[in-house]
């Protein structure tokens, strides 16, 4: 199989996925073409037709129950997106297939106001970004985000939001309506300062300078906007955690989080591909260290751990963030988002015809 790098693409590898049952490769057929030029990978949107859009979980580790994607597939290209394994299900590659065969949900307005107004229903603050970015590149185009948004401020529904990207300052109106009645908590993602890493690392997210602005105009907005520094990746971004800390805190951040690096199903083989492609002589460290900060293996899906690590690097890491939060004055306040302000969208009922 032919690794390559590809402009504007993070993986360097097009996997099949686990399941799929046939395996496609480049050959030297005779025709001395084995090494020609492929046409460059475009990007192309499918509607997905779902039936509803609020996901629930029980994961004792996660901060929400309910959350929402309007998209699948991520244009940024994220090389470690522990999404990525999600593309499997679509009998397509976890690798390019993911960043370039995207899936987005239009009706995902109508239908969440539909939810919202079961009478089963009860209110929880929805994560919008739990899966694939919400504000990726083709929700310029497409503004499924922004619609979701109004819905929730109509009806004054709490909401939070995860993103690497600066095309959230463009719904300031809407979040800033959000945030009068405490109904939303933004968190952008920060995972490097090193504009050359993050380039190759996240090819299509913002810049990492751009970020930091994104984080310092919501807050100068009245939007409460904290950073993550997620995810973490041992002898590539780990010793930055500091410095994103103190960069965020001096653009307006007071609220802050960070993960270790996950592997996943597929994920595995493409991030080793990936550093060996770009950082050749990391590669082995990273996973060396990785594997000692999960237990042995490559990737941990255990509850409690999974976010965090285990073993003395993870114990360290854990204690650098944790006393850097605490010189820097971060997560000092824990108010939750207001529920209590949700008005259920009216019912149509029979009667209500006459």
């Amino acid at each position: 199989m032919k690794h390559e790098v590809t402009k504007g693409c993070g993986a360097t590898l097009q996997i099949e996925g686990r399941f799929e049952n046939v395996v496609r490769e480049r050959v030297d057929d005779g025709w001395s073409m084995a090494d020609e030029e492929l046409p460059p990978f475009r990007t192309t949107v499918t509607v997905d037709s779902a039936k509803s859009v609020i996901q629930r979980n029980d994961s004792p580790d996660l901060p929400f129950s309910l959350s929402l994607n309007a998209y699948r597939g991520c244009e940024h290209g994220c090389i470690y997106c522990y999404a990525r394994p999600s593309h499997a299900y679509l009998n397509l590659s976890p690798g390019l297939d993911f960043e370039t065969r995207l899936f987005a949900k239009p009706d995902a307005a109508k239908l969440l106001r539909a939810e919202l107004a079961k009478p089963s229903y009860l209110c929880s603050p929805i994560a919008l970004g739990s899966n694939t970015d919400p504000y990726q590149p083709i929700e310029r185009e497409w503004k499924i985000t922004r619609q979701i948004l109004e819905v929730l401020a109509e009806y004054k529904h709490p909401v939070s939001i995860v993103t690497k990207s600066a095309l959230v300052e463009r719904d300031l109106d809407v979040l800033t309506q959000l945030a009068s009645d405490d109904l939303v908590q933004v968190y952008i993602s920060v995972t490097t300062l090193d504009v050359p890493l993050a380039r190759n690392m996240e090819p299509r997210a913002s810049s990492p300078r751009r970020r930091l602005q994104a984080i310092q105009r919501l807050n100068e907005a009245g939007v409460p906007c904290g950073v993550m520094v997620a995810p973490v990746i041992p002898f590539l971004t780990d010793a930055e955690l500091e410095h994103v800390l103190q960069a965020a805190h001096e653009h307006g951040a007071r609220s802050a989080g960070y993960t270790l690096l996950r592997l996943p199903y597929e994920l595995k083989d493409l991030f080793k591909d990936w550093l060996g492609v770009h950082y050749p002589l990391k590669a082995e460290h990273v996973m060396s260290r990785l594997r000692e900060m999960r237990g042995g293996r490559e990737n941990d899906p255990e509850f409690g751990s999974r976010f965090r690590g285990n073993g003395l690097f993870a114990d360290l890491l854990e204690q650098r963030f944790s006393m850097t939060c605490e010189r820097l004055g971060f997560n000092l306040e824990d108010s939750p988002l207001d529920t209590s302000l949700f008005k259920p969208p009216a019912r149509h009922r029979q009667m209500d015809l006459f």
